[in-house]
């Protein structure tokens, strides 16, 4: 492929990207960075084109890993899975994900504070959970025992139960064991420890006039 530039023109559906013409003909695409160093005239030798495509390679899933992340922050285990799904050589991979990790944009132990914050934001989940969750992400053990280590699980067992215990008021008068029932269940399934579950319910039953409840735990 080694020739003389002939012609250096921006691509009309993407001007981030340059096509080269070597000796009159289309030769490759290249991003614009790279395409500044070059000029018409200019001879490439053969390894001179392949270090230049080596690049670009890289430019263009560094692109598409950004892109990937300006959705929501991820882990470093979702940026590489994504990227091999995309049938990109593991090399490239790995120099994506050093450069990524280099600029500040991954970080998984920050990426985890992110996913326990926004958890308990929006959608309150026990420590279980987080822990499963966070484990699905590819996060290290140590890094997620690190995000979790300050969670309040009883105040957040009763953000999560209390529109679904507003909703269930009527139950909550009516049949008040069916009702602690229901939310033990709904709280469990969320990741809080029963003991957590059954005191945020207890209290929410209590904010609704509901009976007292028995002494003695009931099966869920």
């Amino acid at each position: 492929m080694a020739g003389r530039i002939s012609g250096l023109r921006a691509q009309q559906r993407n001007p981030e990207r340059v096509n080269v013409y070597l000796d009159g003909e289309f030769a490759f695409g290249l991003a614009a960075i790279y395409a500044a160093g070059l000029r018409v005239g200019q001879q490439l030798s053969d390894s001179e084109i392949a270090q230049l495509q080596e690049a670009d390679l890289l430019e263009q899933n560094y692109e598409r890993a950004v892109r990937f992340l300006s959705y929501r922050p991820r882990s470093e285990a979702e940026i590489r899975h994504y990227l091999k799904e995309k049938a990109v050589e593991p090399a490239v991979v790995e120099a994506v994900v050093e450069r990524l990790r280099g600029q500040g944009y991954l970080d998984d132990a920050e990426f985890a504070r992110y996913w326990v914050e926004n958890r308990q934001r929006f959608r309150p989940r026990g420590v279980r959970a987080l822990r499963h969750e966070l484990r699905l992400k590819g996060v290290n053990p140590d890094t997620i025992e690190q995000a979790v280590g300050e969670v309040e699980s009883g105040s957040l067992a009763y953000q999560a139960a209390r529109p679904q215990a507003e909703r269930q008021a009527a139950m909550a008068q009516s049949d008040p064991p069916a009702f602690r029932r229901r939310l033990i269940a709904f709280l469990v399934r969320r990741g809080f420890d029963y003991g957590e579950a059954r005191d945020a319910v207890n209290q929410l039953a209590r904010e609704l006039g509901a009976e007292a409840p028995p002494e003695a735990d009931e099966e869920i």
